[in-house]
């Protein structure tokens, strides 16, 4: 994604907080762009689900960081309810703010502790 590219280099890349960054902006503007077609919040947010889940299976990840791809997929799905009628500018802004205080995962299983906070597994 361009963005991250600019905020991060290759860096989002990594299982970081770049990473938790990207996929939350990944699903957030993939919603908003159905949206406009959709008309409905709901159907934005479950084709996006669709999608974004196909992905993370297809690309055969490690347990761990699938998990937390997921995890940061649907906290950016979340996030989209209160971004719908942001610019990308608004956007980027808000989920930079969250992935910075993004919380490490230091086993998986606990990644049901953090609803509503975006993870990491590696600084």
């Amino acid at each position: 994604m361009f963005f991250c590219d600019e905020l991060f280099g290759r860096g989002h890349h990594k299982s970081n907080k770049a990473n938790a960054f990207r996929h939350a902006l990944w699903n957030v503007l993939i919603c908003q762009k159905t949206l406009k077609k959709t008309k409905s919040k709901d159907k934005s947010m479950i084709w996006t689900k669709k999608v974004t889940d196909l992905y993370e299976k297809v690309t055969q990840n490690e347990l761990s960081e699938q998990l937390m791809d997921l995890h940061n997929n649907e906290i950016g799905r979340i996030l989209f309810l209160d971004l719908i009628d942001q610019n990308e500018t608004k956007t980027i802004s808000f989920l930079k703010e969250k992935s910075e205080n993004a919380q490490k995962l230091t086993e998986t299983e606990d990644i049901s502790n953090f609803k509503g906070k975006l993870v990491y597994l590696e600084e």
